[in-house]
């Protein structure tokens, strides 16, 4: 199988069931931030140590690029009931922030994105999350999408912010203190 399909090179590409859309696309723009977000979690995962922090790594992983297919699949196409998210992962990066939280000390301050290297790159998955996040709320303004890609990112943001917490803490990396 080629790796090279040709059919994009006149600036457009296709969603899932064949309708054509500019590269440039809103709708495009979301699924390629989300395809974004997926890699720097992919990097932030291939630094970590602990398998509880790795295994949810992969998970947030899958549940992206399910993401990315709902976002890519029409509402009238046949199958996009199939393709649509649920908030059952949603719910379950609750409890793990929940959990997470628990073994971290409260915070007293804003703190800045940074710590210990995989920290940081935490911060940058989760401001690239927020973006993501945009993107699917303007797209939601121009058409029909799953909600539930809204909530979930939002969600995500969070538990992010919380694993880069939660990383610099185990790493006994001192969180930078925003000083006004």
């Amino acid at each position: 199988m080629k790796i090279y399909t040709k059919f994009g090179d006149s600036g457009e590409t296709a969603l899932y069931g064949g309708t054509r859309l500019g590269k440039d696309a809103l709708q495009f723009e979301a699924i390629g931030t989300v395809d974004e977000l997926n890699a720097y979690v992919g990097y932030a995962q291939t630094l970590i140590d602990d398998s509880d922090l790795s295994d949810l790594m992969a998970r947030v992983q899958n549940h992206l690029f399910a993401i990315g297919a709902d976002l890519a699949t029409p509402t009238t196409h046949s199958k996009a009931s199939e393709m649509r998210i649920s908030g059952d992962f949603t719910t379950e990066m609750e409890t793990t922030i929940d959990t997470l939280s628990a073994e971290l000390p409260p915070l007293k301050n804003f703190i800045l994105p940074g710590g210990c290297p995989v920290g940081a790159i935490l911060h940058i998955a989760r401001v690239v999350c927020r973006r993501s996040e945009r993107c699917v709320v303007r797209l939601s303004r121009e058409t029909d999408i799953n909600m539930e890609i809204v909530r979930s990112l939002n969600r995500l943001s969070d538990l992010l912010f919380v694993l880069a917490r939660t990383v610099n803490c185990r790493a006994h990396a001192p969180e930078p203190i925003w000083k006004p």
